[in-house]
């Protein structure tokens, strides 16, 4: 799940931004409405937790542009107003969802997770595909009946490889999906990962490489 991070607190925006890292979240991370503006242009967010009250460009306005790009983007608002007519104007705009601060760390990645799986075509909490069980709420992965350690990096490229339900995800949709944007386009961290995270999954292998394409998940390889 790739997140967009809209928070004027520094402090506060770079622990959400670490903690939704350590959830397998490939997450960016902006202080003001401005910033937030160029990244909704240029980039695909599964979510976008968004201050109301932001800098630059105001949080309302940022909402605007993030429903006007026509994808399939979440918007979770942020706001220090616990008044009830503050979360009614944030849903009325278009906000899927409204989140009071102070709040408990776990409750926000409880609802970025909800929101992130309202896809174009929804898809089931627990993926399950040739022998795996990826939970990505409980971070659980179990191959045949036994429990597969990986690291939020190598979650995150399962879990996207999973919801790819057995089409082709291309390394540059990889990077995309489970890499922020700081990133270079050219490292070799994808096939690496995948290296990895093949041998953890153990045999027979099920992450196929599709010459010229990227991989997908199959039943055998």
């Amino acid at each position: 799940m790739r997140v967009l991070v809209v928070e004027d607190e520094q402090l506060l925006a770079d622990a959400v931004a670490t903690g939704l890292r350590r959830e397998a979240m490939a997450v960016d991370v902006v202080y003001d409405g401005e910033a937030a503006l160029e990244r909704v242009a240029v980039n695909d967010y599964d979510v976008v937790v968004l201050d109301r009250d932001l800098p630059l460009v105001h949080g309302d306005d940022v909402a605007r542009a993030v429903i006007d790009t026509g994808l399939p983007t979440r918007i979770l608002m942020l706001t220090a107003a616990g008044d009830v007519s503050d979360r009614v104007e944030g849903l009325e705009l278009g906000a899927d969802d409204y989140l009071p601060k102070p709040f408990a760390f776990s409750e926000l990645t409880a609802r970025v997770r909800a929101l992130g799986r309202r896809a174009v075509t929804p898809l089931p909490p627990v993926l399950e595909r040739a022998g795996i069980r990826l939970d990505p709420n409980r971070r659980e992965v179990v191959r045949d009946g036994s429990a597969v350690h990986l690291s939020p990096k190598e979650f995150a490229v399962l879990e996207v490889l999973m919801r790819a339900e057995g089409s082709v995800v291309s390394a540059e949709q990889m990077l995309e999906k489970a890499w922020d944007e700081n990133t270079d386009p050219f490292t070799n961290v994808v096939r690496v990962t995948v290296m990895t995270l093949r041998r953890k999954l153990g045999e027979p292998a099920v992450i196929m490489t599709v010459p010229g394409a990227g991989y997908r998940i199959g039943e055998s390889a």
